[in-house]
Order: C-alpha cells, then sequence, then structure tokens
C-alpha cells in the first residue's frame, strides 16, 4: 500500500446547500496565498494526495493547500441539506455551479486574499474560467490538461437537448447506475484499466478513497449517476475566448507527453485549436510532463509538484 508522507484532515463546509467536503493540508502562514486544488471529472480530492507528498519541505512548509470535492463527487453528496425550494436530489449538474462552489470556498477559506489555484480535467476547466471572471482572487493559475470541449454550432441545438431528455429518462429507470464492485481490489483494477501507469501501490490506496462499501457490502464508486448526463447546452467558444483574455494571472498549462485529445475527439478537436485558443490568455507559459498520460498527477507526481513549485514560488 503507498505510504502517506503528508497526513491530511478532513472538514465539511456548508455551501448553497450541500456539505462540501474539503480536505486540507498544512496550516496557513502570513504571507503564504494558499495552495487550491480541484479535481476532474469522476475523480476526487484525495487523487493529490501523491504530488503534495512529493513537494519539497521548503515548499510545504507554512502553506495551506486545499481541495474540495466538487458537487456530487467523493464525500460532497448530492443530495441537499435543507433547500428552500423543496429541491430534492440533483439530477444534472452544470457547469457554472462549479464556478459559484469555487467562490463561496474561496470566500470560507481566503477572504479577500487572492489564491494559487491549481485544476485538472474538468477542474481545469473550471479554474480557467474562474479566473477570468474573478481575475483579483488569483495569484497564480495552473491548468493541467484542461482542454474544454470542441466548438458547436447552433444546428446541434435540437438534437442536445433532444439527448439531455432522454438521458434524463434513463437515469431515472436506473439504467446510468455506476458500476459497484464486491471488493476494494475492483475498484483498484478498474483505475488501472483506465489509467495503465498507474501504480499498483497506488490504485490499492486510492480505490479507498474513490469508492466506499454500501450496505450489501460492495464498493460503490463515489460519483453520482447523473454526471454522466450530456450537457444541454452547447459550447460557445466566443465566450470562453473573451473569458480566457480577462485571465490578469500569470498562467500555466500543463499538458501529458501522451495526446488525450486525439483519443477522446478523434481529429473533432486538436490540440493544435486548444493552443489556438490559449493565444487568448495573456500572461501564459506551457509545460509538457513526458512518460504521462491524462491523469499526470498521478503518473509523474514528482515531476509535476516540480513544475508548480517553480512556478508558483
Amino acid at each position: 500500500m503507498y505510504q502517506v508522507k503528508r497526513i491530511s484532515r478532513n472538514e465539511f463546509v456548508p455551501i448553497r446547500n450541500l456539505n462540501y467536503h474539503v480536505r486540507l493540508w498544512g496550516e496557513p502562514a502570513p504571507g503564504v496565498a494558499p495552495l487550491v486544488l480541484v479535481h476532474g471529472w469522476m475523480d476526487v480530492a484525495a487523487s493529490y494526495q501523491f504530488v503534495v507528498d512529493a513537494f519539497s519541505a521548503a515548499f510545504a512548509q507554512g502553506r495551506c493547500i486545499i481541495a474540495p470535492d466538487w458537487r456530487g463527487f467523493g464525500l460532497t453528496r448530492w443530495q441537499a441539506l435543507e433547500s428552500p425550494g423543496g429541491a430534492g436530489d440533483a439530477d444534472n449538474y452544470w457547469f457554472p455551479d462549479y464556478l459559484a462552489d469555487l467562490d463561496l470556498l474561496l470566500d470560507h477559506y481566503a477572504p479577500g486574499q487572492p489564491v494559487d489555484l491549481l485544476g485538472h480535467s474538468l477542474g481545469g476547466n473550471v479554474v480557467m474560467h474562474y479566473a477570468g471572471v474573478r481575475p483579483e482572487r488569483i495569484r497564480r493559475l495552473i491548468n493541467l490538461e484542461g482542454f474544454g470541449m470542441p466548438a458547436s454550432r447552433p444546428a446541434q441545438a435540437p438534437a442536445r437537448y433532444a439527448r439531455w431528455m432522454d438521458e434524463l429518462k434513463r437515469l431515472h429507470r436506473g439504467e446510468l447506475a455506476l458500476k459497484a464492485y464486491p471488493e476494494v481490489t475492483g475498484v483498484a483494477r478498474r483505475l488501472m484499466k483506465t489509467n495503465p501507469r498507474l501504480d499498483q501501490d497506488k490504485a490499492d490506496w486510492l480505490a479507498k478513497h474513490w469508492a466506499k462499501p454500501n450496505a450489501q457490502g460492495q464498493w460503490e464508486i463515489l460519483g453520482d449517476a447523473a454526471h454522466k448526463i450530456t450537457n444541454a447546452t452547447l459550447n460557445h467558444v466566443d465566450e470562453t475566448l473573451e473569458i480566457y483574455a480577462r485571465i490578469s494571472a500569470p498562467t500555466l498549462f500543463v499538458q501529458a507527453g501522451g495526446d488525450s485529445l486525439s483519443q477522446w475527439w478523434a481529429g473533432k478537436f486538436t490540440l493544435d485549436e486548444f493552443h489556438e485558443r490559449l493565444r487568448k490568455v495573456p500572461h501564459l507559459t506551457t509545460g509538457v510532463i513526458q512518460d504521462a498520460g491524462h491523469m499526470l498527477h498521478h503518473d509523474q507526481p514528482e515531476e509535476l509538484a516540480q513544475l508548480i513549485e517553480n512556478f508558483v514560488a
């Protein structure tokens, strides 16, 4: 089993009628900006443990590191605490909600103080948008493989709305449920199948944070099946570019040596197209981590930690 070097503590913060789970390492010190780490789709805050362990003592000393579980992932459940509108469980997720959740989390942990903000994948998309909407809140910005989505066309709208409604029906018929595993070792094997570079010891450790046993003794993934539903609205690249142009913080974009976009989109959206979008970011640095796939914080945590330290410091 992977041996943790830096122990985290858990807190729950009431955010927008949800009990938000937040994992923290270290304690704040005067004059040192908190480092906020937000995860990607079907991931959890504990996913950053390997990078946190790889930070040097000089970097970690006196620095508070904050990593929330997004709504409907990890230990941030999707049931509302008390909803004045009488809303029940969520059956859909909207990208702007992540921005609002992050805004309130920063108000809680760093009121009036700029932070160093890092996001991976979905989280990378969130932090890029947040930094353009709230530029004064960000001291340094790091995007790990948060590419956004392919450009859309208005003609796609009717079919997209129809697909969204059809998938909502499937969710309520129980057809989109996430797979459960008889043993935690099955979860670890799933993680290693998704990411062949993931070491066995890390997979075994991560599996216990990525899933938990249910009443029947099966290990359930800590993610709401509603996250699998297609977004009803189209991706408007022109809006994204306007937001990118308003990012004032020095920004580091890090991609893996493996081309994830080619695997996902088969030419419909390319790295060249994404890098063209990045030209809108005023103060941009780019980096590449070789021998890594999309989960580069698992594949090469030491090299990533060094990149983060150099950029933040």
